[in-house]
């Protein structure tokens, strides 16, 4: 049994900064590439950031040079931090992680965390 939590959402004022943290836990063997995506009312999910378990990184367009992905190989965790937050980008955030257990390779979603960017 896996399961992936995210946590560290929030309401935040313009300007501001914050960090999601999406652990991993249960029968893992190895975890490949994790990534964060989000979706706003009435909008697609849509890729925001994701790292290779080599550490290889991508973002989305409209959100590069303020928000940056790392992880926790050892702690089966990966985090986003976000800066000079806009009311854009108020969504939920969904982590996404593919993971190798006893049975096979796995891509697991967690249940989501709100991230609201208001004054």
């Amino acid at each position: 049994q896996v399961q992936v939590v995210e946590s560290g959402g929030g309401l935040v004022q313009p300007g501001g900064s914050l960090r999601l943290s999406c652990a991993a836990s249960g029968s893992i063997v190895s975890l490949g590439s994790m990534a964060w995506y989000r979706q706003a009312p009435g909008n697609q999910r849509e890729l925001v950031a994701s790292m290779t378990f080599s550490g290889r990184t991508n973002y989305a367009d409209s959100v590069k040079g303020r928000f940056a992905i790392s992880r926790d190989n050892a702690k089966y965790t990966v985090y986003l931090y976000m800066n000079s937050l806009t009311p854009e980008d108020t969504a939920v955030y969904y982590c996404n992680a593919d993971i190798w257990t006893a049975s096979g390779l796995r891509n697991y979603w967690g249940q989501g965390t709100q991230v609201t960017v208001s004054s």
